[in-house]
């Protein structure tokens, strides 16, 4: 059976940090205004209001990406170890509730993984969907999103990639969306354990690595598809930086053009939700006609690296 994901609804607040005041706060080495917008291409960064939630923005997206549907289960994909709603374990019960679920459906996250979180979610979905015995009008809701804000020290991950708060949903469904699961890969390097808590040689490190397994995560995927390069119309990435794009393109002798960049400079990195958004803007821009092939990509500290390959279909 084909697996197909869509309905992809996007909450961004309409607030903004500056990329150069997220990096000033996070206590790490100044740097320019001017070379994180022209260089990096980091201008922007979105951040929950004063009164906002994150816990309002992921259920009212997956609210939106449901519609009538009424999915057999609910994975969260997210960066963070611990949400702020997280403290009192109301995440389940209140997704239930705010989705309009009943209380057997099951919710669970998907963490660990850093900000491939999203992108493996989709993967497990896929998997349940053509499990044996499973039903073809079963559904399941993706969600996705963190607060970067909790702390000065999480809107920043050396080289600067700036992090903002924002939450994304989709759903995956047999035959049915907008986008045809064609194949995925995921990759891990263990040097880099240490997350956040690397030395600045290993953050060095860390950088080079990205490229390379970005672009090995990327022809497994391919392979997995039975695809190559040259199939590829699209890359939507992970929103780290321009710099960081303009090395895995050389490696890949990939087209810099076709890496959909053009939400970077306004929203920056949003963990695990990068991809998705780059494929709905690029969607609803009138950018994708079906037949396209596109590639989502997510890195994470740790260091996590997926790809995932999907085929855009003709609108229902």
């Amino acid at each position: 059976m084909a697996v197909a994901l869509s309905r992809i609804s996007m909450r961004v607040p309409t607030e903004r940090d500056l990329a150069a005041e997220a990096v000033a706060r996070s206590r790490g080495p100044a740097i320019d205004q001017r070379l994180l917008s022209r260089v990096l291409k980091l201008e922007k960064s979105p951040r929950l209001a004063a009164d906002d939630r994150m816990i309002d923005l992921i259920l009212d997206a997956g609210r939106e990406a449901l519609g009538d549907l009424r999915p057999s289960m609910v994975l969260y994909g997210h960066t963070l170890l611990l949400q702020p709603f997280g403290h009192r374990d109301e995440f389940g019960p209140m997704a239930r509730g705010r989705l309009g679920l009943a209380a057997d459906v099951p919710v669970y996250g998907i963490s660990r993984i850093g900000c491939t979180s999203v992108l493996r979610a989709a993967d497990l979905a896929r998997r349940y969907l053509v499990r044996p015995g499973a039903a073809r009008e079963e559904a399941v809701l993706i969600l996705g999103g963190d607060q970067g804000t909790m702390a000065g020290t999480l809107r920043v991950i050396p080289p600067y990639a700036v992090c903002g708060d924002a939450a994304a949903a989709f759903v995956m469904r047999c035959d049915a969306g907008r986008y045809r699961f064609l194949g995925t890969a995921a990759g891990r390097d263990t040097r880099f354990h240490r997350n956040a808590r690397m030395t600045e040689d290993e953050v060095r490190k860390f950088g080079a690595s990205s490229t390379s397994n970005v672009v090995k995560v990327i022809d497994a995927a391919l392979a997995s598809a039975a695809l190559k390069r040259c199939d590829v119309d699209w890359i939507m990435p992970h929103m780290a930086n321009a710099v960081m794009w303009r090395n895995v393109c050389r490696a890949l002798r990939f087209d810099l053009d076709k890496v959909y960049l053009d939400l970077l400079p306004e929203l920056g990195h949003m963990f695990g939700i990068d991809a998705l958004a780059a494929l709905q803007h690029a969607d609803h821009s009138g950018r994708l006609v079906p037949g396209q092939r596109c590639l989502l990509v997510a890195v994470g500290q740790g260091a996590f690296f997926q790809a995932t390959v999907v085929e855009v279909l003709p609108e229902l």
